[in-house]
């Protein structure tokens, strides 16, 4: 009691009595404090500082109760710690933007000078990702998302939402210490430098990761055990790695490497480097035991691939081929067993960044020469030239060139094949991220943009979709993650549904001006923006022969329509109006409506009206537009009809002159009244 703790970055933590304001003891820590508090009723002290650790220290001794513990790294260092004395845990404040909880649970069974192991970690919340460098779904479900953020760890990321975690149901859910979407699951540790590139396998258990520091790493991913550990460590290059693949062919059904995949490594994996070779790593010898990271794993064989850096290596469907893709502005195709070149692809200006084979269940691409299969190779890469292509392995031949893109395309995917007829109708589609910060999904028949998505405000390096619900998840260098959901089922259907509809509508709309039920045909016409029907409908009232008694149009039945208009159906009859009015042969229809709906309605009523109308070809945004153009026409179409009056007095005069000359004799009288027999 009566005890006041300050820490400071003279790296020492002073404990003051507060009745006189002396130091009662001076705890040498070591490194500099950035914040301090007492725990567990004053008997112990937090500390945390530049080395990125929470420290307990025993207040009676001044001793720390805690075990030495690993510095963290660049941007770890703690910068304040909150803790309050009904919670069980404390929350610590990190430079890299991230809050970790810690359980305060082991203080309770520590005897005074005992040893404690540094307090556990509950959940880690990542305040800011950093430049997104490349991501991956991971585990059978893919409800996990691994993150490479411009740090030498792997960020696990929780994907887990309502709907694919049932509250009744919470077995189903690899994920069980991360309940809520975006929730920091587990950080992978082991690299030294910054992690560049990712690659997941068919049954997203096994993680591979290649990093600057020359190596490779693959991880066990098993969240049902809250197990994340490394594997194999892969360690032979000269340079930082730059691509990293492994095989995605997937066992046959109800084999054991189908139903545990999590004791099934992949057998290979393949790296490419800025030394510009390839490796081959065989994994195969090596078993999942506690010894398994320290014992060496060895190329099957090294290959001097190409000129320059290596940025991107992928295996086709059923592991025979791989690409390869280089700064030398190539793709190089080789054989998976012997690691032989097979062929290369020429043709991009600048160097290639990206490099994928098409699913094998793609469907039947046309191209320039034909058709070209995905059983026989369609490779899809991208490139800094901005262009992606799309080449035939068939003659090594480019297909099709995807232009759009106003800065270097740093990554291609396929969209997984759909059922439905409308996907099938467009056949392949393939997306592309580039240095623009868009997103672009396109139809590979036709190499148009089927749609580009724009969300981030940086470069966009990291690109991957969804394999069942084909959702893609794009990451840039603004640090910010966008997940885009493909509704193209749901746009199909909503556009049959909508057509359908219309269709059903158009026959009411005959239906109801056969019956002469103007009311609902006027009302239907202005709802489903038909002008030609409804000028139709109104050039038959108004040639309404004789006209009925008392009415305006032509048929005291519109008339009464007509005077009862919403505010929005009056307006878009306004824009009808003013459309037929433009036209000589409409004019006389736009006039009569038009005299009508004055007869029908106070000017107040005009006032008020507003461009409210949502469904029609709204060009004019204001009822003074509109207005002004009736008004203009009108006095071209009165000053066209005054023209013609006169021209009538000249045509009339003119038949009365040659009348009289035609029938006048010599002495001055007409043989008008004669009676004349043509032969």
């Amino acid at each position: 009691e009566n005890v006041l703790v300050s820490g400071s970055r003279d790296k020492t933590v002073i404990l003051w009595d507060t009745r006189t304001w002396k130091v009662r003891r001076v705890i040498p820590v070591l490194e500099r404090v950035e914040c301090t508090g007492f725990l567990g009723n004053g008997s112990f002290i937090y500390t945390g500082g530049e080395s990125g650790k929470v420290r307990i220290w025993e207040t009676e001794n001044g001793k720390e109760a805690t075990q030495e513990q690993e510095v963290g790294g660049d941007g770890e260092n703690v910068v304040h710690i909150i803790h309050h004395s009904d919670l069980p845990f404390l929350l610590s404040i990190h430079a890299d933007q991230t809050l970790l909880l810690h359980s305060l649970s082991p203080l309770g069974d520590l005897s005074s000078g005992g040893i404690l192991e540094p307090l556990p970690m509950i959940r880690r919340i990542s305040g800011f990702h950093d430049e997104i460098i490349d991501l991956a779904y991971l585990t059978p479900d893919h409800l996990l998302l691994a993150l490479a953020t411009n740090t030498e760890d792997v960020r696990l990321v929780s994907l887990m939402t309502s709907a694919n975690h049932p509250s009744d149901d919470v077995s189903r859910s690899p994920v069980l210490d991360a309940p809520y979407f975006g929730a920091d699951v587990a950080l992978l540790k082991g690299h030294e430098d910054i992690i560049i590139c990712l690659d997941v396998d068919w049954s997203g258990c096994w993680l591979a990761t290649g990093a600057k520091d020359n190596t490779a790493r693959l991880w066990r991913i098993d969240p049902t055990a809250s197990s994340y550990t490394c594997f194999a460590t892969f360690t032979g290059h000269a340079e930082s790695l730059g691509a990293i693949s492994m095989p995605r062919m997937i066992p046959p059904v109800g084999s054991a490497a189908y139903m545990k995949p999590l004791d099934y490594p992949p057998p290979f994996l393949l790296t490419g480097s800025q030394d510009r070779t390839i490796k081959r790593w065989d994994t195969t010898i090596i078993r999942a035991s506690a010894k398994a990271d320290k014992k060496p794993a060895r190329a099957v064989y090294t290959r001097k691939a190409h000129d320059k850096d290596i940025n991107a290596i992928d295996v086709n469907h059923n592991s025979t081929l791989f690409a390869t893709a280089s700064q030398d502005r190539t793709v190089k195709i080789w054989s998976v067993e012997e690691g032989e070149v097979q062929g290369v692809l020429r043709g991009h200006r600048r160097g290639v960044w990206s490099v994928k084979f098409a699913p094998r269940d793609s469907p039947t691409f046309i191209g320039d020469n034909g058709p070209a299969s995905a059983s026989r190779g369609i490779v899809l890469t991208g490139s800094g030239d901005k262009t992606a292509k799309l080449w035939s392995l068939a003659d090594y031949s480019c297909l099709r060139t995807l232009e759009g893109h106003t800065n270097s395309i740093l990554k291609v995917v396929w969209l997984n094949p759909v059922g439905g007829e409308g996907r099938d109708k467009r056949g392949a589609l393939v997306a592309t991220a580039g240095g623009d910060g868009l997103v672009k999904v396109w139809d590979a028949n036709s190499a148009e943009v089927e749609c580009t998505l724009d969300n981030h405000e940086d470069r966009v390096w990291a690109l991957a979709v969804h394999p069942t619900t084909n959702t893609l998840v794009s990451g840039g260098g603004d640090g910010t993650i966008t997940f885009w959901a493909d509704t193209t089922s749901t746009t199909i259907a909503a556009s049959a549904a909508a057509s359908t509809a219309r269709v059903e509508q158009e026959q009411q709309l005959q239906n109801y001006i056969h019956a002469h039920s103007y009311r609902s045909a006027i009302t239907l016409a202005l709802q489903l923006n038909h002008p030609g029907r409804l000028l139709a409908l109104f050039t038959s009232v108004v040639n309404t022969n004789p006209p009925e008694s008392g009415s305006l149009s032509g048929l005291v039945a519109v008339d009464e329509v007509l005077a009862s208009l919403g505010e929005e159906q009056f307006f878009t009859l306004l824009l009808r109006i003013r459309d037929w009015n433009t036209n000589a042969r409409t004019a006389p229809v736009a006039q009569r409506i038009l005299w009508t709906l004055v007869k029908c309605y106070p000017a107040s009523s005009f006032t008020r009206l507003r461009s409210t109308s949502r469904g029609a070809d709204v060009r004019g945004s204001s009822l003074k537009e509109v207005i002004n153009a009736l008004k203009a026409y009108t006095e071209r179409h009165y000053r066209r009809m005054e023209d013609l009056v006169n021209e009538s007095y000249l045509i009339e005069y003119t038949l009365r002159e040659m009348d009289e000359v035609a029938f006048a004799n010599g002495d001055g009288t007409s043989d008008r009244d004669q009676d004349f027999i043509m032969v």
